[in-house]
């Protein structure tokens, strides 16, 4: 690893680790500790359930490098880069300004910058077009399994308006690359407006080769999309697995469905929220709402997004460690 390649991982570290002791002051000790002692040994399986749930994240981004680069990558390796990736994401206010330049900056020496940068955007993508089809899907599991009134009904189509809205906007990324488009948008917003129009003018030619990568990946290998985006929402599907966990302290019969309708609506939510460190306050106020509307108690809301929260707390510090061992 070269000396750069460690200043820039220690910059990543300190700035993570910064982030986390901020948020860990925030948080009320006495209450975590009711929580994880109530939950007892179900906490431990949240834990260990994200072993296995970044195996669906990894996958999918591995079978995006195959498919991009003749250079392999070991699947182990890259497991430790996408939790950090990930814990990053977590701490980084913006979400994508931290966990996916840590991504490429690691994967570059192995495939070269463009290959690292193409795979990583076109991850994200899956990443993000994979949540705009869960969501979807919970809204059809919703009309199908619940009662739906008028202010329902406005909301579900609000929901699915926006869904479609967005799978659109990704089907023509795929199609035809989306660095110059997501760079074009950056240009627009105030604050970015300079930075971003510099950037265009100074990397075009390297943007349009990302993009031509990405469609050309997207053209040649529908497989790989389809398989990674399968997997990607097949994570979705399982992660609700946790909040079924932490329903099981608190219910005597808890159902599957209801937590993956409070999984979809409450990520909905925080992620209008992208924009704050670990989406702080957005997803608690997600669980309160999904939780209401389902006819839940607002104290088992409560419960369950102390609960996740501390979860993410864990393996946002197993994340950031990870990104100082080599091996």
């Amino acid at each position: 690893m070269s000396k750069s390649q460690k200043n820039y991982q220690n910059y990543f570290l300190l700035f993570g680790v910064a982030v986390l002791a901020v948020m860990l002051t925030q948080l009320d000790y006495a209450e975590a500790w009711r929580g994880i002692t109530h939950a007892g040994y179900w906490f431990l399986a949240v834990i260990v359930l994200w072993v296995f749930l970044y195996i669906f994240n990894t996958c999918a981004w591995w079978l995006i490098i195959k498919a991009s680069s003749r250079k392999r990558v070991s699947l182990f390796w890259l497991y430790k880069i996408t939790v950090s990736g990930f814990a990053l994401n977590y701490a980084t206010p913006g979400g994508l300004m931290g966990g996916e330049a840590y991504r490429i900056m690691e994967l570059a020496p192995k495939i070269g910058t463009e290959n690292a940068t193409s795979s990583v955007i076109l991850y994200v993508m899956t990443h993000i077009f994979s949540h705009f089809w869960f969501w979807l899907l919970s809204v059809v599991l919703f009309v199908c399994c619940r009662t739906v009134d008028g202010a329902t009904a406005l909301f579900l189509l609000a929901v699915t308006g926006f869904c479609l809205l967005g799978i659109w906007f990704f089907v023509a990324g795929y199609r035809k690359g989306l660095a110059v488009r997501m760079m074009n948008i950056l240009s627009h917003i105030p604050f970015l407006k300079k930075w971003a129009c510099s950037f265009v003018e100074r990397h075009r030619e390297q943007l349009d080769r990302v993009d031509g990568q990405i469609a050309a990946l997207h053209r040649q290998s529908p497989r790989t999309f389809i398989a990674s985006v399968a997997l990607e929402l097949a994570c979705r599907v399982c992660s609700a697995l946790e909040i079924y966990f932490i329903l099981l302290v608190v219910l005597p019969a808890p159902s599957y469905l209801d937590s993956i309708l409070i999984l979809a609506f409450t990520s909905l939510f925080a992620n209008m929220l992208f924009f704050m460190p670990l989406q702080l306050g957005g997803r608690e106020g997600g669980f309160l709402m999904s939780a209401a509307g389902l006819g839940l108690a607002a104290s088992e809301g409560v419960f369950v997004a102390l609960l996740v929260r501390l979860r993410e707390l864990v393996w946002t510090a197993l994340g950031l460690l990870l990104i100082k061992i080599s091996k």
